[in-house]
């Protein structure tokens, strides 16, 4: 079976195979965000009420810490992926593209960063 457009088999041109990794990617983080948000929801209803030392001590279990962190990039990942499909469909302007795609990425990586860095600081203690 052939994956390539009436199109494309007139004009001799294949997949660059770009979108099935860009699904496959926003499927995999989609999957893995519903253990870690359902997780996530369930420790912050039992925090309720909690001091800060009660918080910063149940985050500072690695297991606790680490699926923070695997949520936060997981989070950060499907969302940059999200934004750079609707940037992609919507934003004609190849110039508003590129500037717009740019801005996601650093955003992204700028945002997941700091709330990494939060949670390690809280976690070791800092």
């Amino acid at each position: 079976m052939s994956h390539r457009t009436p199109a494309g088999r007139v004009h001799g041109l294949g997949s660059a195979q770009h979108g099935v990794d860009h699904w496959w990617g926003q499927r995999l983080t989609a999957l893995a965000l519903i253990p870690l948000i359902i997780w996530l929801c369930i420790s912050i209803v039992s925090m309720i009420g909690a001091d800060h030392a009660t918080f910063t001590s149940w985050l500072s279990t690695p297991g606790r810490a680490v699926a923070l962190l695997l949520l936060i990039l997981a989070t950060f990942y499907h969302m940059k992926l999200g934004l750079q499909v609707v940037i992609e469909d919507y934003v004609h302007s190849r110039g508003w593209s590129t500037t717009l795609l740019v801005t996601n990425s650093f955003a992204c990586v700028l945002l997941g960063t700091a709330c990494a860095f939060a949670v390690i600081k809280v976690a070791l203690g800092g």
